[in-house]
């Protein structure tokens, strides 16, 4: 029997690589990631899980829906001598958030007070649990998978 779909939440700062990018090149992989809790998560990511995509820095909000295409694999933009064994998964582009869902909405509802991103707002890749995925596509108006 397959396992249960999880759900995650992957930051990007908007200017360095947008949704606008994501959806043009369809499946990109998430290289870059150098926090181990970040990195553990992205290990944890099984193909076909869904993912928020969330614009940090500029906008603060989540403006998409991406899928895992590729499990965690060696990250190929990590600089010779680096420390430390860095992965990246490959996403793909599923589709746009309806209705953006602001950092702002988020932290202003009690349902959301134990969801990583208000919990640990640094971090850049992130579980959300099922009831959190349900609630927050609900705010941005997903009816996708």
């Amino acid at each position: 029997m397959p396992s249960a779909r999880q759900y995650w939440l992957v930051k990007s700062e908007p200017d360095a690589f947008s949704w606008d990018q994501q959806v043009a090149n369809g499946i990109e992989p998430w290289t870059g990631v150098r926090n181990h809790m970040a990195k553990a998560n992205l290990k944890a990511m099984k193909q076909d899980d869904l993912a928020f995509f969330y614009h940090s820095n500029i906008g603060k909000e989540i403006v998409g829906v991406v899928e895992v295409a590729r499990e965690a694999y060696p990250d190929p933009s990590v600089e010779p001598g680096t420390k430390g064994e860095w992965v990246c998964v490959d996403m793909k582009a599923v589709g746009p958030m309806p209705k953006p869902v602001t950092l702002a909405e988020i932290k202003a509802d009690p349902d959301f007070t134990e969801l990583a991103l208000v919990r640990m707002s640094r971090l850049s890749v992130m579980p959300v649990s099922a009831e959190h995925w349900k609630k927050l596509c609900k705010l941005g108006g997903w009816k996708g998978k």
